[in-house]
Parts: structure tokens; C-alpha cells; sequence
């Protein structure tokens, strides 16, 4: 099932549960604004290339719109309107100001050098700078990105509009940037772990763990999980897997990961099959790669107690459905991986007061948000006597529809 489908049909569950009428049910689900434009460079060879770069802007009720910009050779429309969705319910949860957006340029990032990536972002954003905004719509990285690209952004859109730190979050720290960014989502999943864990009378200590996905988030949660007392028995990345079922020496993993750029060959465990880590025993599992990859063929075979979704969208409605009566529990991704979008949230209030927290506050107000969050679904499960997803969801599209009721905004 696309992620289109799936996060409407999560979006109109909620909206039925929450009894919420027709005309605003509707209202919420149109995108304020789609962008679609044509980005032209000249190449390093002189030759001219023409890319489509676009922005989906979904809602702005409850403040300005947040979400990444992909460069990726494969942009499906649906996928990013799912994924502009899933940011307005996501910083609903988190309860951050912000409403949802996503965007990206449809490019091969690795077929392109350093500069005719800098050219791309550039013509990119001079084609949107001014439908973008610190108070209108804030971007980000996202696969294919990074703190580099936001500099170029910053950096062209600083020209039209005088210098804007905050026009974008996921900067290098010497442009404004925050301390922590880089391990937030990672962190945010393990706080959200331990918020689950404790509720079970539980802690991370002594739990066996696999990760399916060893990049920025799976390598952060990996480590920071280590660090609690958690044994991670498995984990995959794009270029295999490994598994040691007595825990895998994780400081010795990463370094091994930093030379030869991925996991495969690692010597501190046993190659497995990467399709299978998911099936694997474990007491938690952690999808941290790619979206739809727990679904009806293999979420019978699931051994895990718990799920955390650090990716976005990891689990079909399908196996949802097989999972939940199999008395698996799941940690939704509009809130398990929210960690990310709330120290973004924490860059920008940092940018826009022109002053740095230090590490430890960055940290300390994440640990809050995350441990909030938690609670707030868990309300919401109990009054609508719901499972951990739609009590995520409920909660966001609520704070969502609240506002945009207050507003004046219903159609």
C-alpha cells in the first residue's frame, strides 16, 4: 500500500474517532499549496541540465511549515504529499509550532559534482525564496541532503531577504546550526524507548535489540542504546548484515562503518541475510531504513515484543492489523522519530533569539518533549480506547483541527 493511502486512511480513522464533520475533515487533508518548478544549470562539461524541483505545503494553522528537501532520482507526488501530512500531524504530536511540508529536486545526487549541486540548490532557491520563509515555511535535510545544501539555501535566500538564519534548520553549527542536531533523531528514539518500556515496567538495560538501517538514525539510536545497557544483537545497513546474538560491540561496529562505509565484513559477528533481520528473535525491533518494509508477508514471522518506528511509514495497515492481534506493540513514527523535527524546532527559537543552548540543554529539553509527548498519546489511547498509532494520530490531527476551528479557518 503507498504511503498516500496509508496516512489518509490513518488520517480518516482518526478523524471518525475524534467525530470530526465532513467539510473540515476535508478541508485538512488539501495541501495549502503545491510548487512545482524547473531548475536549469550549466554542467561542468558546459552542457545545460533541466531538473524539476518542487515543495508541498500542507498546513499552516498551527504556525510556519517544517519538512526536508530530498535530491533523489525517484520523486513520487504521492509520496511527498503523504510525507507533508505526516509533518503536520508529526509537530501536532510533538507539539511544536509548526505545521507539515516536504520537497525535494528530482536528480541523482551521486551523478552530480560539488558544484553543480551548488548551482541545483541555488537555482532551486531563488525559483521558491519567496514562498518560503522563517515564518512561513522552514525546510530542511532529508535523503540526498545535508548540512551543506542548507548553507547554500541559507546563503541564496540571505541575498534576497538580508541575513536569515533561520530560514532553514540542519545548518553546519558555524552558521547557526545546533549542538545535537546531528544525534536527535537517534536520541528522540531512545527516549521514546524508554518512555514505552517504562510503561511495561521495563528498561532499556538487558533488552536485545535489531535495527534494520545503519545510517545518521540507526548508528545514533545503536550507540545511545549501547551506551544505556541495551544488547543489540543484529542490525543491516544497504551493504549487508551482522548479528551476534551475545551483542554486537557497537564503538568497534561504527568505526568499521567509517572505513569501509557500510556494515558488511564486520568481524564482531556473523553475516546474515539482510531480508531476514526484521524476522530475527529479539525482544525490540527498530525499523530505521525505509518505508513499507514490515508488511502481510512477513509480519506473522515477527519475534519482537515491541516495534519502534524510527523510519517513516516502516509498517503497512496490513500488518498492522497482524501484528496488533499477535499483541505486538508499536511505537508509531509520528512520534517515535520526532525527535529530529524537535531540536529543528529548538534551532530556530535558538537562531531566532540569536542565542546558543549549550549541548546538555539541547538534550535536557528533548528528554522533556519526548517524555510530554509520550503522555499525551497515552491520554489519548485511553479516551478513545485506541492502540499507540491512532492515539498519535488522534492527538495530532486534534491540535490541528482545534486550531484551524479557532482560526476561522473551517470551511
Amino acid at each position: 500500500m503507498n504511503a498516500l493511502v496509508a496516512t489518509n486512511r490513518n488520517f480518516k480513522l482518526a478523524a471518525r474517532l475524534l467525530g470530526l464533520d465532513s467539510k473540515l475533515e476535508r478541508s485538512l487533508l488539501i495541501p495549502f499549496r503545491e510548487i512545482k518548478v524547473e531548475c536549469t544549470i550549466p554542467k561542468d562539461d558546459g552542457s545545460l541540465a533541466s531538473f524539476v524541483g518542487f515543495r508541498v505545503q500542507h498546513d499552516n494553522a498551527r504556525g510556519p511549515m517544517k519538512g526536508g528537501i530530498r535530491y533523489h532520482p525517484e520523486v513520487d507526488p504521492d509520496e511527498v504529499n503523504a510525507l507533508a501530512q505526516l509533518m503536520t500531524w508529526k509537530t501536532a504530536v510533538a507539539n511544536i509550532p509548526y505545521g507539515g511540508a516536504k520537497g525535494g529536486i528530482g536528480c541523482d545526487p551521486g551523478e552530480l559534482s560539488v558544484s553543480e549541486l551548488e548551482r541545483l540548490t541555488r537555482v532551486f532557491t531563488q525559483k521558491i525564496h519567496d514562498l518560503i520563509g522563517i515564518h512561513t515555511d522552514v525546510p530542511a535535510p532529508d535523503m540526498g541532503t545535508g548540512p551543506q545544501t542548507m548553507a547554500w539555501i541559507l546563503d541564496e535566500y540571505s541575498k534576497f531577504h538580508g541575513y536569515s538564519p533561520a530560514v532553514v534548520t540542519g545548518k553546519p553549527i558555524d552558521l547557526g546550526g545546533s549542538l545535537g542536531r546531528d544525534a536527535a533523531t537517534g536520541r528522540g528514539v531512545l527516549f521514546a524507548t524508554e518512555a514505552l518500556l517504562n510503561e511495561h515496567g521495563k528498561s532499556i538495560s538487558g533488552q536485545r535489540f535489531v535495527i534494520q538501517g545503519f545510517g545518521n538514525v540507526g548508528s545514533w539510536a545503536a550507540q545511545l542504546i549501547h551506551e544505556s545497557g541495551g544488547k543489540i544483537v543484529a542490525v543491516s545497513d544497504i551493504s549487508g548484515a551482522v548479528k551476534n546474538s551475545k551483542g554486537l560491540d557497537i564503538p568497534s561496529l561504527l568505526n568499521h562503518v567509517k572505513e569501509k562505509r557500510g556494515v558488511k565484513g564486520f568481524h564482531g559477528g556473523d553475516p546474515i541475510d539482510p531480508t531476514s533481520i526484521l524476522v530475527d528473535d529479539c525482544d525490540i525491533l527498530i525499523p530505521a531504513a525505509l518505508g513499507g518494509v514490515i508488511n502481510r508477508e512477513n509480519a506473522n514471522d515477527i519475534k519482537a515484543k515491541f516495534i519502534i518506528e524510527a523510519a517513516n511509514h516502516p509498517t503497512d495497515p496490513e500488518a498492522d492489523e497482524i501484528l496488533s492481534k499477535k499483541g505486538v506493540v508499536i511505537l508509531p513514527d509520528i512520534y517515535a522519530n520526532s525527535g529530529g523535527v524537535t531540536v529543528s524546532y529548538f534551532e530556530w527559537v535558538q537562531n531566532i533569539q540569536g542565542f546558543l543552548w549549550d549541548e546538555e540543554k539541547v538534550n535536557n529539553e528533548l528528554r522533556t518533549y519526548m517524555t510530554k509527548g509520550f503522555k499525551d498519546v497515552k491520554e489519548m489511547c485511553k479516551t478513545h480506547n485506541c492502540d499507540l498509532r491512532m492515539g498519535a494520530f488522534t492527538l495530532g490531527v486534534n491540535r490541528v483541527a482545534r486550531a484551524t476551528v479557532l482560526r476561522g479557518w473551517e470551511a
